[in-house]
């Protein structure tokens, strides 16, 4: 660069600025704007710093860990300085809900069992990454399905599901997967962007997306649902309940996966040796398997059972149950990674992203703003008098159209989730039941299977530059569009069978 040559900045950190500049906007003018009859000064205050968080989540202005902090700051001053909104809460003119109170609501999601069982998730996912068990449990099943065209595929898949009882982090899940199909791409000799590559690199993605819906554990946003369901509803889902009423339907898309893949993007004709010398190879490689992983492996088939008996066999919560086996795995001769090892492992922006998510819906719910603005979009469009499938019908189109613009479900469920529970506690109709109305919707929240940027699964899958933006929105339409046909028809039987609705 010449000498006094204007330093510019990168068009993507110029972007990034100017998405914050927007965000800013956005809450200043919800801020201005009169407070509309039905919601309280509260309420708009929450309003604005939610259309400032949706902005930066979609825009990713900032990274989600310094996006929360920011939540919590705007929150904590502007609901400090509106009139407290608590029942039985002083109504003088000029009265002030104070910061201290209000940084408090802002933090209440921390307190959260969700939260707690959020962080003790991501400690396990970092034990699994650590010992490298996840990737030597991905081997050995591929190890036992086939080497052909199908039998990749297909161990793609089980690959997929596997990790999904035991890794309850789908980012690390597909972060273990993407290396070994990656590998075995190159051991046929194969372009990174072969046909095999993307079938590989989409399947293990979607396969993904696809079990966060079946298992509770098995993704943060179901867990944050968990929480504002908790707190709103009163109701406790066990692991069990969740897996019964979402299984079947991970089960038929997990064979509508296979088809769709077979069809869309069919993997050129190759098998034989070359795939069996390239996961011996790897397993090989990380040689036997170690105390550390026996250790592991005793702790997650242990802790996989206590979360399957729960409310039926014993009475320990979910999150006890996992906060107790990640501090197994933290001490002493008993673990198998240590405080430091972990600190380094572990996402802790997931963490704190999560509990600012159950803080923001706990506020917008307790501030009346989810209600209002659950009557200003759902009630306005005629939601409220539609039949309660035709009601889920639209509540999950709109659901989906939503996650086209948000790049992580968690931001989304914390959005989506209390306008839902809003808008169905005040319907107070009897053949919709909230509950079941509420827990669909979550099962929605993870359709993220349109486009890579709909999740960060999907973006490590896409960075390995073997599939285009393309590719995956033709597979992802059908299994869109054949997952939310799916849905509608269990909820005219299996889902009114148990009833769930």
């Amino acid at each position: 660069m010449a000498a006094g040559a204007p330093v510019t900045a990168p068009p993507v950190a110029r972007v990034k600025g100017a998405a914050l500049v927007v965000a800013a906007i956005a809450l200043l003018v919800v801020v201005a704007l009169p407070t509309p009859a039905g919601l309280s000064v509260a309420g708009q205050r929450v309003l604005a710093v939610l259309a400032f968080a949706i902005v930066v989540w979609i825009t990713e202005a900032v990274s989600y860990a310094v996006s929360a902090a920011l939540v919590v700051s705007l929150g904590a001053l502007l609901l400090g300085a509106a009139p407290p909104f608590a029942k039985g809460a002083s109504t003088a003119a000029g009265a002030q809900l104070g910061t201290s109170k209000a940084l408090g609501h802002m933090l209440e999601g921390f307190a959260s069992p969700a939260a707690a069982l959020v962080a003790a998730a991501v400690f396990l996912a970092a034990a699994m990454r650590h010992t490298q068990l996840d990737r030597r449990l991905a081997l050995l099943v591929l190890r036992r399905t086939g080497t052909g065209p199908r039998g990749i595929l297909l161990g793609a898949i089980l690959v997929g599901i596997v990790l999904a009882f035991f890794v309850p982090s789908t980012t690390a899940r597909v972060g273990a997967i993407v290396p070994i199909m990656g590998g075995m791409v190159a051991a046929f000799g194969l372009a990174r962007d072969s046909r095999l590559a993307a079938c590989l690199m989409i399947t293990t993605a979607q396969v993904a997306t696809i079990w966060n819906v079946a298992i509770k554990t098995a993704a943060a946003q179901n867990l944050l649902a968990v929480g504002l369901i908790q707190q709103s509803l009163g109701v406790t889902i066990s692991w069990a309940m969740w897996f019964r009423q979402a299984a079947p339907w991970a089960v038929v898309m997990t064979g509508v996966l296979y088809v769709v893949m077979r069809v869309i993007v069919p993997p050129e004709p190759v098998g034989g040796p070359e795939a069996r010398a390239a996961v011996q190879a790897q397993l090989a490689a990380l040689g036997p398997v170690r105390a550390a992983e026996w250790r592991l492996i005793a702790v997650a088939v242990a802790l996989l059972a206590l979360w399957s008996t729960e409310g039926s066999l014993h009475a320990f919560d979910t999150s006890t149950t996992t906060l107790a086996a990640v501090t197994l795995l933290l001490l002493p001769r008993i673990g198998v990674l240590s405080w430091e090892e972990a600190e380094r492992l572990v996402p802790w922006g997931t963490v704190v992203l999560f509990a600012v998510g159950i803080s923001i819906g706990a506020v917008l719910i307790a501030t009346g703003a989810a209600a209002w603005l659950a009557r200003a979009t759902l009630g306005a469009l005629g939601v409220a008098s539609l039949s309660p499938l035709a009601m889920l019908a639209v509540l999950s189109a709109i659901n989906v159209v939503v996650h086209l613009g948000f790049a992580s479900a968690t931001s989304l469920a914390a959005t989506w989730i209390p306008i839902v529970l809003a808008f169905v506690a005040a319907l107070q109709r009897p053949d919709v039941p909230a509950l079941g109305m509420v827990l669909v919707q979550q099962f929605v929240v993870s359709f993220g299977f349109l486009l890579p940027v709909n999740s960060p699964q999907n973006m490590v899958a896409y960075s390995t530059g073997a599939f285009t933006t393309r590719d995956f929105l033709r597979t992802g339409v059908w299994i869109t569009l054949v997952g939310y046909a799916l849905l509608l028809a269990l909820a005219a039987t299996w889902w009114r069978w148990t009833g769930l609705l």
